[in-house]
């Protein structure tokens, strides 16, 4: 897979996950995401793929 594709993957798969903690936090209200645990738990599971997925896009060949 293209390096730069797969950083830029990485890079939105983290932001969302960002997104996803604050709404689960109730930050970021308007959502039915919005004060719900899971999303405050899984949100920064999904922001360690995203930065996983950068890692790896930019140690590939």
């Amino acid at each position: 897979m293209n390096r730069r594709l797969l950083t830029g993957i990485g890079v939105l798969v983290a932001l969302a996950g960002a997104v996803f903690t604050l709404q689960g936090l109730g930050v970021l209200g308007g959502s039915s995401m919005s004060g719900a645990t899971l999303w405050a738990i899984l949100g920064p599971i999904i922001v360690v793929v995203g930065v996983g997925l950068v890692s790896a896009g930019s140690r590939s060949r």
